[in-house]
């Protein structure tokens, strides 16, 4: 009798902003204009580093990570839109583990990413004269494989784990199917699954930075050795607009999972996750673009192109 109640979930509700109350149009406008500007500036990254002056293993990296973040946008906030403005959303579990399934597929994706990004740095700036060696397509190629090959299986890993529980709530109190919300609803101990949650979001996040670090103490460590003042200070902007990004988006990604959850109220959970969904992937495009003279010209030379191509 008991078991059948397990199954008589079919569907999730999410709670969304609906705490905020009357504030929830202002944060639709708000979060819409910062959405428009999210597409935007990584659809421009993306065709932008299509350009043949641009094929180097960075830009590569760049375009995919681009492409990666707009896709990962998708998965959630068009969501949080419509429950901004439509109230008790529902969600059948079979939407509600796609979703979960693409998210963490590619909120993983883009992590790993960084990685890339972070060793083709210490390649060019530890390694300049054997860097087209080591980074060779086959290289970058196997590098974006191994990025997303890593966020299926844990993707497989969480979506089996969490959806093998038997659920007795119905309100899943966030915007999307995120994985800590949805953990709450189940009938049953969850302490394995909050195991696995934790296991792999250590794995996702800890892995990269680790090897992130150690890439940077070597890049800071050659740097250090170049004599000339002009030549450091070169070395360095190679790498500044990388490490903002990766500052900004592993310190919102270990807040949001790392943290212990008791700690957290609703409305913090949703900043955080707010913080990780679409402030992070604004400000890859904006950092590249405003930092990046290269990056600059390209744009420059599309617009030129698509001038001359209407005249």
């Amino acid at each position: 009798m008991q078991r059948k109640n397990f199954t008589e979930v079919t569907e999730f509700i999410f709670l969304g902003f609906s705490i905020l109350g009357k504030h929830q149009i202002m944060l639709f406008v708000v979060f819409l204009t910062i959405y428009i500007l999210i597409l935007t500036g990584n659809v421009i990254m993306t065709i932008i580093c299509v350009d043949h002056h641009l094929h180097t293993p960075m830009y590569f990296f760049l375009g995919m990570l681009a492409s990666s973040e707009t896709v990962y946008t998708l998965v959630s906030v068009p969501q949080m839109l419509s429950g901004l403005l439509f109230h008790n959303q529902p969600i059948s579990l079979a939407g509600c583990a796609t979703q979960m399934f693409f998210f963490v597929i590619l909120a993983t994706n883009n992590c790993f990413l960084l990685t890339a990004m972070g060793y083709d740095c210490f390649v060019a700036i530890c390694n300049p004269l054997r860097y087209t060696a080591l980074m060779s397509k086959g290289v970058c190629a196997t590098l974006v494989c191994g990025s997303f090959g890593t966020g299926l299986v844990m993707a497989v890993l969480h979506v089996a784990a969490m959806f093998s529980l038997p659920f007795c709530g119905t309100v899943v109190e966030h915007f999307f199917c995120d994985l800590y919300p949805v953990m709450k609803l189940s009938c049953t101990d969850i302490t394995i699954n909050e195991m696995i949650n934790y296991g792999v979001s250590s794995f996702v996040i800890l892995v990269p930075v680790g090897l992130i670090f150690i890439a940077y103490v070597f890049i800071i460590s050659t740097i250090l050795k170049i004599a000339s003042i002009e030549g450091r200070k070169k070395a360095f902007t190679t790498c500044t607009s990388h490490l903002t990004v990766v500052i900004v988006h592993y310190s919102c990604a270990s807040i949001a999972y790392l943290k212990p959850k008791s700690e957290n109220s609703i409305e913090q959970d949703l900043l955080l996750s707010v913080t990780y969904a679409i402030i992070t992937p604004l400000l890859n495009p904006v950092v590249y673009s405003l930092r990046n003279k290269e990056v600059k010209d390209a744009l420059c030379r599309a617009v030129g192109k698509n001038h001359y191509s209407t005249d």
